[in-house]
């Protein structure tokens, strides 16, 4: 042995012993589960797959091949055998809203309803179970699936005398009220306009039941708050619902009070999805006032603003008209002016932005004004985000990354969509519609979900819809404007990693890795190894929460 310095040989052995003894000691660790012998996508980039997992608390602390892992397995220690069944983290939903759905599956269900004939037979049966001046609410009902014509009050006034009815077309930026519902509201053939919002009258004037953006506002306002038995009953089956399709954390858009009954259910241990709950912007001043104790179940600190309504009713905000409407460009819900302040100050105040916007008109708004407080109030890590972003001016597709927006995108509606969309605004805007390939190659944080009730909260359906673009009714079996297909892991990471990012909590979820919660989805087959197309046939089979198994398909 060469001449060695004694002071650094000395060092040498300390480090030795240290080295051992921490390997030691960790090998000692109790360890409380162990998940082994599964196929796993971790999303971790660093180590993108994995056998096992080793569970202390709620918390992943080692992950790896099952030899690395059984290694720390102690008498005390339960053992899962997954028996090569295919894991990912669990699925975020970054835009839900929540009571809305859990309210709408305690009510009439419209989603699928395929003619006038059953749109009609479905709200004379629920009135039938119900008591005399509950009102009828939700629905979620879609007139293109029977070729386009609005419903009107007179397809229901006759068994619904008693009811006041206003159940919302599928994207809740229209709906349909009965003749009981608008007398609450003091609707008729009298009543004007209001400004971001639209009476739709026949011929002689008289409202036909249809109230577009802000004039649903006017009917409304006149529903009785939801209960907080109803409340729960509503968070309780969403529960169970995100749960059975491995969504393990949401980010509630919704303003029906999510947060005081979430909070409740946490502090009873009954809250078993993880929430981000997000108020109206417009109340961010008075909510900004609130002690927000926030923790890895319930979250509190975002708000939320609308641009524009939707396409499906016309209520989108275009540079340029309709295709099928040369009159129309859709229209703003909110001013400009409005937008530019509430956002500027919730800025100014380190709260997080988010604001829908659908039609390129708005996110070409939206953008500028997130552009100026940029400018105005300083650079920091904002993750501002655009909610929908479906149909963007080609010149403003690298914006988002630019500026640092991250896209908010859903895209079963995509596949919805794509039905009828090139109808409504032509060939050539549609080559930018839904551009999650475009907006990944231009480097855009891009983060999904689902806007239940809107669309399902069936995160394997929105990879299969990003992936194939083949819409609903399979007239475009090699993809809706195909080139904006992307991959499979591109899909998977839009609905943990990047959706973790998007709400500020990438340290404690979206990954599996160590020191993250174990937060976990079990899939019966590999979703990067099968056709496309067979995607959402696929199954989820259990889903975990923190470490424990919140869902079970064999136990339901």
């Amino acid at each position: 042995m060469k001449n060695t310095n004694p002071i650094h040989f000395i060092f040498f052995l300390i480090s030795l012993t240290l080295f051992f003894s921490c390997q030691e000691q960790e090998e000692n660790q109790k360890v409380d589960l162990i998940i082994s012998n599964a196929n796993i996508w971790t999303g971790n980039e660093k180590q993108i797959s994995a056998q096992s997992m080793a569970i202390i608390g709620d918390s992943i602390f080692a992950i790896g091949s099952n030899e690395d892992i059984l290694k720390y397995k102690k008498d005390e220690t339960n053992v899962i055998d997954m028996q090569g069944k295919f894991i990912t983290p669990g699925f975020i939903d970054c835009h839900v809203h929540l009571m809305m759905g859990g309210n709408a599956l305690l009510s009439v269900e419209l989603r699928d309803a395929n003619t006038p004939e059953e749109f009609s037979k479905r709200i004379k049966e629920y009135a039938e179970s119900i008591q005399p001046r509950d009102w009828i609410l939700e629905g979620n009902w879609d007139h293109t699936l029977w070729g386009g014509e609005l419903p009107k009050k007179e397809w229901i006034d006759e068994f619904t005398k008693e009811n006041p009815v206003v159940v919302f077309r599928l994207d809740g930026h229209m709906v349909l009220a009965n003749s009981a519902a608008l007398e609450i509201a003091g609707i008729d053939k009298n009543t004007l306009d209001v400004k971001g919002g639209k009476i739709i009258r026949d011929n002689n004037g008289i409202p036909t039941g249809i109230l577009k953006g802000a004039a649903m506002n006017v009917l409304l306002n006149k529903i009785p708050p939801m209960t907080e038995e109803r409340k729960e009953n509503a968070l309780q089956v969403a529960m169970k619902y995100f749960l059975s399709n491995g969504v393990t954390s949401v980010h509630d858009v919704d303003s029906l009070g999510t947060y005081a009954i979430a909070n409740k259910f946490k502090n009873e241990g009954k809250l078993q999805v993880r929430i981000y709950t997000i108020d109206p912007i417009y109340r961010w001043e008075k909510l900004a006032t609130t002690n927000l104790k926030n923790d890895h179940f319930l979250k509190r600190g975002g708000f939320k603003g609308f641009v524009d309504g939707s396409l499906g009713s016309h209520t989108a905000a275009f540079h340029h008209a309709y295709s099928d409407q040369p009159d129309d460009k859709g229209f703003f819900t909110n001013s400009k002016e409005n937008l530019y302040k509430w956002i500027s100050n919730a800025d100014k105040a380190n709260y997080q932005i988010m604001v829908h916007a659908i039609g390129d008109n708005a996110i070409h708004s939206l953008l500028n004004i997130y552009e100026r407080i940029i400018k105005e109030n300083g650079v920091k890590d904002r993750r501002l985000r655009i909610e929908h972003a479906q149909h963007i001016s080609p010149d403003d597709i690298y914006r988002f990354a630019e500026l640092g927006v991250i896209a908010s995108m859903q895209p079963y509606h995509a596949i919805d969509d794509g039905r009828w969309a090139e109808e409504v605004i032509g060939e050539e805007r549609i080559k930018t519609t839904y551009a999650f390939k475009s907006l990944l190659d231009a480097k855009t944080i891009l983060a999904f979900g689902s806007d239940w009730p809107v669309a399902p909260a069936t995160p394997l359906e929105g990879i299969y819809a990003a992936v194939t673009r083949r819409t609903l009714d399979d007239k475009n079996p090699d993809g809706w404007v195909p080139e904006q297909k992307i991959s499979v892991e591109d899909a998977l990471f839009a609905y943990t990693k990047n959706a973790a990012f998007a709400s500020f909590e990438e340290k404690i979820k979206g990954t599996l890795e160590p020191g993250k919660l174990v937060d976990f989805v079990v899939i019966n087959k590999d979703i990067r190894n099968i056709e496309p197309e067979k995607i959402r046939d696929l199954k989820v089979l259990q889903t975990f929460v923190g470490g424990k198994k919140v869902f079970d398909q064999n136990e339901e």
